[in-house]
Parts: C-alpha cells; sequence; structure tokens
C-alpha cells in the first residue's frame, strides 16, 4: 500500500506542475462576463495573464491542489485498485465501474479543493485580493457559509467526476494492453504518455459540460449578488444568456492541458509502480534461493491492478 501511496502522489505531483496554468485559462474562461468578455479566446487569455500578473499569474491557487493530491491520489488509486479486485474480475465493464467509485469517493477532497483553487484564480492581484492562500480560502468561506460553503458545487463535482474517472481508467487499461506495455519496450514510456494523454482527453470530453456548471457555480456571488439556485437553474441561465456554446466555453485548454497532465500522471505511476514492485520481487527472490520472480524480471504494474 506504501507503494500505491507513493506512485499515486509522484503522479500527482508531476500532473498538477504541467497543467495548472491551463486550468487557469480554463476557469477564467468559463466564468468570465458573456456581456463584456475580457478574454477572446484560449491564446489572449495566456497572453493577458503573463502581461498584468507575470508567468506567475497562471500558477495561482497552485497550492490547493498540491494540498489535496496525496489524499486524492491515494484514495483514487486505492479505490479503484481494491474495488476491481472486489468486482473479481478485469472485464471493461467493471474498469468502468471501479474507476467511477474511485470518482465519487474523492470528490468529498476534491470538491473543496477545487473551490479553493476557483476562488483564488478569479481574485485581484495586489492589496485588493480577498485570499492569502487556498487554506485562508477555505477557512474565510468556513466562517461565512459554514460547512455548506465549503462544500459548495458538491453534487456538480459528483455528476462530473463519477463517469469522467469510469472512462478514465478504462481508456487507460484498454490503451495499454491494445499497444502490448511490456517494461523492457523501448517504446514504453511513449506508449504510457500517448495512453495516459488520450485517456484523459477522453475523460474530459465525457462530462465537460458540467465542469462548466460546476465552476459556474464555485464562482457564483464572488463579484456581485449571487446569481444561481442550483445547478438546473444554473444550467438554464448559461443556456438563455448564451446559447449551447457556453458548455464547451474553455474546452480548447483544457484539451491542451488534459494531454500532458494525464500523460505525465499515468507514466509516471506506471513506471514507479512497475519498477518499485520490481526492485521488491528481486529482494523477496534472493531471500528465497530458487524463486522463478529473479528470472521472469518485473512486469507492468497496471493503475488497475493496485
Amino acid at each position: 500500500m506504501a507503494l500505491d501511496f507513493l506512485a499515486g502522489c509522484a503522479g500527482g505531483v508531476a500532473g498538477v506542475l504541467v497543467g495548472h496554468p491551463f486550468d487557469t485559462v480554463k476557469v477564467r474562461l468559463q466564468v468570465q462576463n458573456a456581456e463584456k468578455p475580457q478574454y477572446r479566446g484560449t491564446l489572449h487569455c495566456f497572453q493577458a495573464i503573463i502581461k498584468q500578473e507575470s508567468v506567475l499569474g497562471l500558477y495561482k491557487g497552485l497550492g490547493s491542489p498540491l494540498m489535496g493530491l496525496t489524499f486524492i491520489n491515494a484514495l483514487v488509486f486505492g479505490v479503484q485498485g481494491n474495488t476491481l479486485r472486489a468486482l473479481g474480475q478485469d472485464s471493461p465493464l467493471n474498469q468502468f465501474l471501479a474507476g467511477a467509485a474511485a470518482g465519487a469517493i474523492q470528490c468529498v477532497i476534491c470538491c473543496p479543493m477545487e473551490l479553493a483553487k476557483t476562488r483564488l484564480q478569479l481574485q485581484d492581484v495586489g492589496p485588493a485580493r480577498t485570499y492569502k492562500g487556498s487554506l485562508d480560502c477555505l477557512v474565510q468561506i468556513y466562517r461565512h457559509e459554514g460547512l455548506r460553503g465549503i462544500n459548495r458545487g458538491m453534487v456538480s463535482t459528483l455528476l462530473r467526476e463519477t463517469p469522467s474517472f469510469g472512462v478514465y481508467f478504462l481508456t487507460y487499461d484498454v490503451l495499454t494492453r491494445a499497444m502490448g506495455c511490456e517494461p523492457d519496450d523501448r517504446l514504453l514510456v511513449p506508449k504510457l504518455l500517448l495512453a495516459g494523454g488520450t485517456s484523459g482527453i477522453t475523460s474530459w470530453l465525457s462530462t465537460y459540460p458540467m465542469d462548466v456548471v460546476k465552476s459556474r457555480l464555485q464562482a457564483d456571488g464572488l463579484r456581485g449578488a449571487p446569481r444561481y439556485h442550483g445547478i438546473v437553474d444554473c444550467m438554464r441561465q448559461s443556456y438563455q444568456a448564451e446559447g449551447w456554446r457556453v458548455f464547451t466555453r474553455g474546452l480548447a485548454s483544457t484539451l491542451l492541458r488534459a494531454f500532458p497532465v494525464n500523460a505525465a500522471t499515468f507514466a509516471t505511476v506506471t513506471v514507479v509502480l512497475t519498477y518499485t514492485r520490481g526492485a521488491e520481487a528481486q529482494l523477496d527472490s534472493e531471500a528465497v534461493p530458487g524463486s522463478p520472480a529473479t528470472a521472469a524480471g518485473p512486469a507492468l504494474a497496471q493503475p488497475s491492478s493496485l
């Protein structure tokens, strides 16, 4: 279990560092005023943030995902593997169900973490800023709104994460098996990066409209009076004001982020698990002379087999 924890943390750190700038752009595009848009698109948003706030502006709210990644990755990879074993058969349906279970459970940490991240990404720079950091943001929200405020967007997060993680793990498992990923393969790392990146894109495409709703609900009331009374009301108002395209706002930056982030995450997790478990197997075989593990070498450790 310690190796699973280590691999999940390593993958999470890699993913957050690679993808956070894209996430900042995504959130700003999702919640900007349609009548007076501040940004013309993904590239313009990147340029405006760097010009006005420096490169560090792209990393606003970084502390929140880094703070929660230890618990989230331990939960996601641990729950997915345990659920798959409990289901008893490694089938495509069970891969989806195990991933969905992992996605649902990690919402307990993911929702408050993303709430803080969203608020920090949207706050003004300089002395006018409201929050000093992720923890201060959550403390202030709790003081003013209680537990209900901390869990704002929980239902929309659950509706996003549950199916998307099912698609996520299923796609990765199918692709790595189809490409014949093995530890002695010279192209192992490129294959893992391709499988992980593709899994991330597929996962986001499967539930992206709900992510737009979640961001709007979590940002509601930050600048002015609250507008939405819930998920359905948010969807209705957003559609009436901007049409169906509102539910694809920020999609380009999200997909640009999804490939490198999930490529880094899954490749890191798989490589760490494969070679740490291989080292363990070698030590065990040395302790027990004649063990076949020495000759066989490490097998590729899929995250789905945690």
